[in-house]
């Protein structure tokens, strides 16, 4: 068996100790102090994890030719209709494909993007420059709230809360209801 970047990181409590015990008993291990980074996500730890992707993002702004764009406030338009827009089929639909899968993992650490890039995915068998556009208008969001990630601290209470909303009328392109969740343990965001 093979396994892969497992992180374990708290105080040296007698559960972790038992775990790595465990875990160098049953696998080769590698303890490499305090971690920086992640799965290429930048770490801060103290007593609040802090996690970024500032790098990844860096570079998919680079890669999209975006680097020096203005900064948008929102991360799509108002009122942008993506499902009914005329504009033309683009040239190197495999170039947008490789954006959304990109956008879709930065949504590890910006789950405010989640819902547009499932949107922005339905289109990815036929993409044309209005969801070229959208996806850009994203990343130009991204770019201007960068510094900004999720952080993990101890609340003193393990508490789960769920939220959720749901739109009944449906998306004006498959007519299919659309619902939002999200849950915190502890007053951390998880899912």
């Amino acid at each position: 068996m093979y396994v892969d970047d497992i992180l374990l990181t708290d105080s040296d409590s007698a559960e972790l100790l038992e775990t790595k015990e465990y875990l160098k008993h049953h696998f080769v291990t590698k303890v490499m102090g305090r971690p920086k980074y992640f799965l290429g996500i930048e770490l801060h730890i103290k007593n609040i994890v802090y996690f970024f992707l500032n790098e990844n993002l860096l570079d998919l702004l680079e890669e999209s030719g975006l680097l020096g764009c203005k900064p948008a406030s929102t991360p799509m338009e108002t009122n942008l209709d993506l499902w009914f827009d005329d504009s033309h089929t683009l040239d190197d639909p495999g170039r947008y494909k490789r954006l959304i899968e990109k956008l879709i993992y930065l949504t590890v650490i910006r789950p405010d993007i989640t819902f547009l890039i499932g949107v922005l995915s339905k289109f990815m068998h036929q993409p044309i420059e209005a969801h070229w556009s959208a996806a850009l208008r994203i990343l130009a969001y991204l770019k201007s709230c960068s510094g900004k990630g999720l952080v993990y601290k101890k609340h003193g209470y393990i508490q789960i809360s769920e939220y959720s909303d749901s739109s009944y009328i449906g998306d004006r392109g498959d007519r299919k209801p659309t619902t939002g969740y999200c849950t915190f343990v502890g007053g951390n965001i998880v899912t």
